[in-house]
């Protein structure tokens, strides 16, 4: 096969991707052959299972190396003065190109195995939806991948209104480790361990053993206090890999202003990652306070911008966070400064949503909470009384709560104008404080149901282009929410008041 080189225009891949294919199959294939080994072991004994096992795997090695062999000879890019084109390809050649004034993103990947060659990953997108609005070069050296960023993402320094900081924004700080216990993560990698542990030994035929040995160790152990105890430990593992997974996704971690209005992100432990934001596309930013961080006076910062990745592969990877979680008095300076406040609009004075908001909150809480209540306490009086006993544990444990959680819910409502920012506040467990650039809402939705209307509300979404799409000021006083909808962006929605009754 012939590794000429293409035209001097046109650039390949590293070609160390055929190595770290090898070496990433390799990884795989040898976790992979535990299991299989032991089962083969079964029928032609322990010798030729691991000389049958290991001769898979060298094919598979193989076989994947050639094929990336292969991609690599046939894939090439180049960048032109207006578009950046990338062909891939050997039986069906695919030919994809961007425009790059319509390119908003370069962001660079490196995992530990790419990081130790000093290769990155480099996704070039518009911020569109689909993966053909995406170019990923994988991978490239380092030094090209900073080239690459820079020369797409190049643009002529503007002078911004405001006071506010170049350089650098925001740094880790190690103390906000103590905030990954406390996130929904724990509690989800726990119940994943106790999974992966019963998962491990169902393969190597042991799983009756573990819950024999787990069977003897609570043997004199009242069940409730079995449970309590099992799920403690759980809990810990979970605390553990929260931990951990903080740790690899912070280290590092550093916000920074480049020249040319450009915020770039950069974290990552074992896998680094690069990720920019051009000023021009943002279009304010949401403070984020998950009830356990909420709880310990934490939030972590969001970008409400245009243009970020979101094809499949990049959809979960946390793109749009600017700050991680860290004390609440930190994450408003850092939303100043990324916003060229001199003073954050997501510390702004909100207005108090009416009376009539927290009774629609306790009653859905409500609703919520004494619904399974009443589906047990109509089985126990079928079945058994022991459904009544649990209904009525449940009851007690989940009224309170769901008062509380109602409460706190109302309590979270507000919306206000601030500077060229609106603010809508929402949510308990999950509350969000979105302070979005007025220039950027495109338009107005009005929602009164029945119930809202009988009691005076209504709830109103300003509809933009960045992030989530829609931010909601909900059960606003009916005549207070389109006022704040019309001094907010004014002339959007004066026609539609005109036409209509007051408050309507």
């Amino acid at each position: 096969m012939s590794t000429a080189a293409p035209p001097a225009d046109w650039h390949r891949l590293d070609p160390r991707t055929v190595l770290v294919t090898a070496l990433v199959v390799a990884g795989v294939v040898s976790g992979a052959a535990i299991p299989v080994t032991l089962g083969l072991t079964r029928v032609f004994g322990f010798p030729a299972a691991v000389l049958q096992a290991l001769a898979g795997a060298l094919l598979v090695i193989g076989v994947a190396a050639g094929a990336d062999r292969v991609r690599w000879h046939r894939t090439r890019y180049r960048v032109g003065e207006e578009r950046v084109d990338l062909h891939t390809g050997l039986l069906l050649v695919k030919r994809r190109s961007l425009a790059r004034d319509r390119i908003r993103t370069v962001d660079l990947t490196a995992n530990l195995m790419l990081r130790l060659l000093g290769l990155v990953t480099v996704r070039i997108g518009t911020g569109e939806q689909g993966s053909e609005s995406t170019l990923v070069l994988d991978p490239v050296t380092r030094a090209e991948g900073e080239r690459l960023r820079l020369l797409l993402l190049e643009r002529a320094a503007t002078a911004s209104p405001g006071i506010h900081r170049e350089g650098e924004l925001a740094v880790l700080d190690p103390r906000w480790i103590r905030y990954a216990p406390v996130s929904f993560v724990a509690p989800m990698l726990g119940g994943a361990a106790a999974g992966a542990v019963m998962q491990v030994s169902d393969w190597i035929g042991a799983q009756g053993q573990v819950i024999e040995w787990v069977g003897d160790r609570f043997r004199e152990t009242p069940l409730l206090w079995t449970i309590i105890v099992l799920v403690l430990a759980a809990l810990v593992a979970g605390v553990v890999g929260a931990l951990g997974l903080w740790i690899e996704m912070w280290w590092n971690y550093r916000l920074e202003r480049e020249a040319g209005g450009t915020l770039r992100v950069r974290r990552g432990l074992f896998t680094s990652r690069s990720i920019s934001v051009e000023e021009a596309r943002l279009r304010g930013v949401d403070l984020v306070e998950p009830l356990g961080v909420r709880l310990l006076g934490a939030a972590r910062l969001d970008a409400i911008t245009t243009g970020l990745a979101k094809d499949h592969e990049a959809r979960n990877a946390d793109h749009n966070t600017l700050l991680p979680a860290a004390p609440r008095t930190r994450a408003d300076s850092v939303a100043a400064d990324v916003l060229r406040e001199p003073d954050t609009p997501t510390g702004a004075v909100l207005t108090p949503h009416p009376r009539a908001a927290r009774g629609r909150r306790l009653r859905w809480s409500l609703a919520a909470a004494l619904g399974p209540v009443l589906i047990l306490t109509l089985l126990g009086a079928l079945l058994t009384p022991v459904l009544l006993w649990i209904a009525l544990g449940c009851a007690v444990v989940a009224v309170p709560v769901a008062v509380a959680l109602a409460l706190d819910a109302y309590r979270a409502l507000g919306h206000a104008l601030s500077g060229r920012y609106l603010v809508t506040r929402s949510g308990t467990v999950r509350r969000s404080t979105a302070a979005l650039e007025r220039a950027g809402v495109i338009g107005w939705t009005v929602k009164q149901s029945v119930f809202q209307r009988r009691a005076g509300l209504l709830s109103i979404t300003a509809t933009t282009a960045a992030g989530g799409g829609a931010y909601t000021a909900y059960d606003t006083d009916a005549s207070e929410g389109l006022t704040f909808a019309a001094d907010a962006v004014p002339g959007l929605l004066e026609p539609f008041l005109e036409r209509s009754p007051k408050g309507a």
